[in-house]
């Protein structure tokens, strides 16, 4: 028997718990720091950090799956989603249909899992794709279904999943495993298992025609926020995006055995990365929110044009730091006002200096760029 769902055991999983119990513990304890840093930041900010958090999961999600959004349209989808002022510009169905989805999963985390709310996401990231016969409903085609690369005369079976036959069934199980493990369930799990064993058990059943592992992750996340009582806000897909092979390779290597120790341990890694992602998102807002108080009344034009630009960049910085020649393009300043306005900026407080002449850059200084 080559995959997990064929062994007489499945779907009963097995890990070592001792293994994750730090993990567990670390979850916690600085998803609590996390909670409590989010209380500090303004409700316009709040809003932002929202929109930005759950518009770079869109995308990202997509992007695993090698389908790339336009991400200033998933936002501006999200931000009529939830009755904010947006662009006007206009999104194609992917983008539309991932910003409905995952603004089902942020309102509605609490949700008991059901056949239904699955489905209707799938209907909703699958819109408009006139390739797929079963849109919105599992997958009832006879032919195998497959994660196959290479060349058709060359390809490798990477995993098969169960036939669409079993479907039904498989996914009855799953709900109620879902449902059971939660923390109000019968048979509750720590939370970091639970996500991981959900994602996994998901796309190793492969219910839908396309969209299985954007949706797995979506189930994930609809984990961890139930165990928090609140939405999650992690960047969990950009986290898994950034080392995109590592995991398929887990993946694959955990569709085999019934025992997944591995594949939780990697993943629990990956949601506290993905943590640490969001907690210098907030520390961000923060010291951004300081230093405008901080500055205000006292830079022209020109300079609060250029600090906005750079804050927009976020956390990770202006790529490359900001040079003359880029103030002077964001600003339209000649050279001469383009150096005073910088030297203005390291005289306040809000960038730093680094390198000489044609070298120089300026970073935010907050941010630790360039220190």
């Amino acid at each position: 028997m080559r995959w997990n769902w064929q062994k007489a055991e499945w779907p009963s999983f097995d890990w070592d718990a001792d293994a994750l119990n730090a993990l567990e513990a670390r979850f916690a304890h600085e998803t609590g720091i996390l909670l409590g840093m989010v209380k500090h930041v303004s409700d316009g900010d709040k809003i932002d950090l929202i929109v930005e958090l759950i518009s770079t999961e869109a995308v990202k999600t997509s992007e695993i799956e090698g389908e790339i959004l336009d991400r200033g349209s998933v936002q501006s989808s999200l931000r009529r989603n939830f009755g904010l002022s947006a662009d006007d510009r206009r999104a194609t169905a992917a983008e539309r249909g991932v910003a409905e989805m995952m603004t089902d999963l942020y309102r509605a985390f609490d949700d008991r899992l059901s056949h239904r709310k699955l489905c209707a996401w799938h209907g909703m990231l699958m819109a408009g794709r006139p390739d797929l016969v079963n849109i919105g409903s599992y997958r009832t085609h006879e032919d195998a279904m497959q994660v196959v690369s290479g060349a058709p005369n060359r390809s490798t079976i990477h995993f098969e999943a169960p036939p669409s036959s079993r479907i039904p069934a498989e996914m009855n199980g799953f709900i109620d495993w879902f449902n059971a493990s939660g923390p109000v369930g019968g048979t509750p799990l720590p939370p970091l298992t639970r996500a991981g064993l959900a994602h996994l058990y998901f796309v190793c059943i492969h219910p839908f025609e396309d969209g299985n592992g954007r949706i797995g992750r979506a189930v994930s996340e609809m984990a961890l926020s139930q165990s928090l009582k609140q939405p999650a806000l992690l960047a969990l897909s950009q986290t898994i995006q950034s080392s995109r092979k590592l995991y398929y390779d887990m993946l694959e290597k955990s569709n085999k055995a019934l025992e997944v120790t591995p594949w939780l341990e990697y993943f629990a890694a990956t949601v506290l990365q993905a943590r640490d992602y969001s907690i210098r998102r907030v520390e961000f807002l923060i010291a951004k929110t300081k230093l405008l108080d901080g500055l205000r009344g006292r830079l022209n034009s020109r300079q609060e044009k250029a600090l906005a630009r750079m804050l927009r960049a976020g956390p990770d910085g202006f790529i490359g730091g900001m040079s003359a020649d880029n103030y002077r393009a964001v600003t339209g300043a000649s050279t001469a006002t383009a150096t005073r306005d910088l030297a203005g900026l390291v005289r306040l407080g809000a960038f730093t200096r680094t390198g000489e002449r044609r070298h120089t850059r300026y970073w935010l200084k907050f941010a630790g760029n360039g220190e």
